[in-house]
């Protein structure tokens, strides 16, 4: 799709260097710009101790692209930097404006010597207001800030952590949506862009149902126990070999029969503790209660058996373990194999999106400066940023 398209990525970390690794899936050439230590994620197991040679996590976010090393506190570097973005569709970065500012990379100095670029700047908390040059993190900004933290925290509960990178592949396709809607609007006009976003925007737009409920009605419901629950049909509930699962009835309609009738209690349909949605939120411990005794005493296929005959919404809950063996997972494309010069092998997690065109063939990450001496070629400037 995006064949012929150049990206040049000075980021670090998840969410800048995920959004480039979208725009390489689907076909642009990606330059990684990394400074002599190479990005941080390179070392992502040694951080947790660990000293696997393998690193997927950095394969995730950066397979397809080329890697050259930078050092851009020297002169020659930054000029090589400059003459690579000179060369560029697209420049993807998380740097600080005043250290771009500096390189003579800045969205006004880059606009005056390349109108057409796009220009994608990835911050932790926006370009501007107090925080803006406060470093951020997707469990900090994305997480904490935005609310989404306290949405999932029950209440007089402890505050749950956000696992690896959530909140940034959340905000790298965000991120790479952006690009595209960018690239389509120089497509008929031949004008550049500049794209602004964050971690702590995106983290507000995906609970952005919740904030306009806020922003509504001046007040939200906290988060509650299950037998607390605004809608107590809308639940988890484990099965007797310890599965658990969720269902959710449907908007608009009154699922409370088909639950009634999976459980064989078509007698409770009409109870007036039940037969109603206020009914049942006043009676929500009952509910859940009645629903937790008959689920536990069915296994999971029982129970899936039951849901799917009354036509309910539900779901098993899947260890990542278990996401990574289900059948359904793998039949939706969820996982895909990049491969090593050699023509070796391994599975990561695959892009969200598949076009109607076939997929090319992914490349594993490079190692770090892989391709520094062929940019540099291409460029014609020497180890030294001289022209060759």
């Amino acid at each position: 799709m995006l064949q012929g398209i150049r990206v040049v990525e000075l980021a670090t970390y998840v969410a800048g260097p995920g959004a480039a690794a979208l725009l390489a899936d689907w076909g642009a050439e990606v330059i990684k710009v990394e400074a002599p230590g190479g990005d941080p994620i390179r070392t992502f197991y040694a951080s947790v101790g660990r000293d696997d040679a393998e690193n997927r996590v950095f394969e995730n976010d950066n397979r397809g692209k080329r890697s050259i090393v930078l050092d851009l506190s020297t002169p020659d570097d930054a000029e090589v930097l400059r003459r690579l973005l000179a060369t560029a569709d697209v420049f993807v970065t998380n740097t600080r404006p005043q250290s771009l500012e500096r390189l003579g990379i800045s969205w006004e100095q880059l606009r005056a010597i390349k109108p057409d670029l796009i220009f994608a700047n990835f911050t932790g908390y926006g370009p501007v207001g107090v925080d803006a040059d406060k470093p951020g993190f997707d469990i900090t900004a994305f997480w904490a800030r935005s609310g989404l933290c306290w949405l999932t925290t029950v209440k007089g509960g402890d505050p749950a952590q956000l696992r690896t990178g959530i909140g940034d592949h959340m905000s790298a396709m965000g991120l790479a949506a952006g690009i595209m809607a960018a690239l389509f609007h120089r497509e008929r006009t031949g004008e550049g862009q500049k794209i602004e976003t964050s971690l702590l925007r995106m983290g507000i737009y995906a609970a952005s149902s919740e904030h306009s409920v806020q922003l509504q009605l001046g007040k939200l419901a906290s988060p509650r126990p299950r037998a607390q629950a605004q809608n107590p049909l809308n639940n988890f509930f484990k099965t007797s070999d310890d599965q658990w699962f969720v269902a959710v009835p449907r908007q608009g309609a009154d699922d409370w029969p088909r639950f009634a009738a999976a459980i064989g209690r078509t007698d409770l349909v009409d109870d007036p503790r039940f037969n109603s949605i206020r009914a049942r939120r006043t009676n929500a411990a009952e509910v859940v209660a009645l629903l937790d005794e008959a689920f536990g005493q069915m296994t999971w296929e029982e129970a899936r058996a039951v849901l799917t005959r009354e036509k309910l919404v539900f779901s098993p809950v899947l260890s990542v373990a278990q996401a990574t063996q289900d059948a359904q997972a793998n039949a939706a494309g969820c996982y895909v194999d990049v491969a090593d010069e050699a023509g070796e092998t391994i599975r990561v997690p695959a892009s969200p999106i598949d076009f109607g065109v076939p997929r090319p063939a992914l490349r594993r990450a490079p190692a770090l400066d892989a391709d520094g001496a062929a940019i540099r070629a291409e460029l014609k400037v020497g180890p030294g940023g001289s022209a060759a």
